[in-house]
């Protein structure tokens, strides 16, 4: 294979995750299709798969019947804990007691439904920790309903730690306890939890792979948490941090451009 028919064949993305990685080629993300030239729209169509296609143009690929990584429904489910927890419930998943309200009738209910301490999410869009409360008084909860949209209330699992399982493709490629610090619940890394890169419970591993498979999600963080000797999944994150990546010494970037050219992915 000459090198202009090698150039020709190179794995096919939108996203700049990968740009700087020649054996890519990454087109870049046009929100105009028309503004792609010929040849780019032909390798676009010609292509088996396409890399990091963006929200915008994944579900259209999807449409199309052409396979994208990340899939479809990794970018589907997104920052929604609440299609997530349906999901969870759906498939039968170990999933913390988790019901979503709406409207002030049915915020009436959380009392009759939930006892102190629990915990209130922001059920969509947020990240990083932020969005998420203990609710320990009528006062922590007027504060959190406050804040409008629909009202997701989960009961609240007491631990110091959870873990943070991430799958590409469909193997486990980093795992790690994230621990709480003292002053808060939280345990991600953002809000001050620390990574801890102890032995993970085998049990943990294939939740996680088990729940990204009856998912479709083939590139996400999923958190673990475990209480009374059991295991539930908290949510999956697709836009996941790479500090534990940094701090096991792995260069992320390298790891995803080799998976995709040894077809991982």
């Amino acid at each position: 294979m000459t090198q202009a028919d090698a150039l020709k064949t190179r794995p096919v993305a939108i996203g700049a995750r990968l740009n700087k990685y020649p054996q890519i080629h990454t087109m870049g993300f046009r929100p105009n299709f028309s503004d792609y030239n010929p040849q780019e729209k032909k390798q676009l169509f010609s292509s088996p798969k396409i890399y990091y296609p963006t929200a915008f143009y994944a579900d259209l690929f999807n449409a199309m019947g052409k396979k994208t990584f990340p899939s479809y429904h990794t970018y589907k489910f997104a920052q929604d804990k609440i299609k997530q927890t349906a999901m969870f419930q759906m498939m039968g998943l170990p999933h913390p007691r988790t019901r979503v309200f709406y409207g002030p009738k049915q915020k009436d209910q959380i009392l009759k439904l939930f006892h102190f301490p629990f915990v209130a999410k922001i059920p969509r869009g947020s990240a990083k920790g932020v969005g998420v409360h203990l609710i320990q008084t009528p006062k922590d909860m007027e504060e959190y309903l406050s804040l409008k949209g629909p009202a997701y209330i989960q009961e609240y699992l007491p631990a110091d730690r959870d873990i943070r399982i991430i799958v590409i493709g469909k193997k486990v490629v980093l795992g790690f306890w994230r621990v709480a610090t003292d002053y808060t619940f939280k345990t991600n890394l953002s809000q001050g939890g620390k990574i801890s890169f102890d032995s993970l419970p085998q049990e943990a591993l294939d939740l996680a792979l088990l729940t990204a498979d009856k998912c479709g999600w083939d590139d996400v963080g999923i958190d673990i948490i475990q209480s009374n000797n059991l295991f539930y999944v908290l949510e999956g994150n697709m836009k996941y941090g790479t500090k534990g990546f940094q701090k096991a010494g792995i260069d992320y970037k390298n790891l995803l451009c080799n998976l995709i050219l040894d077809n991982q992915v």
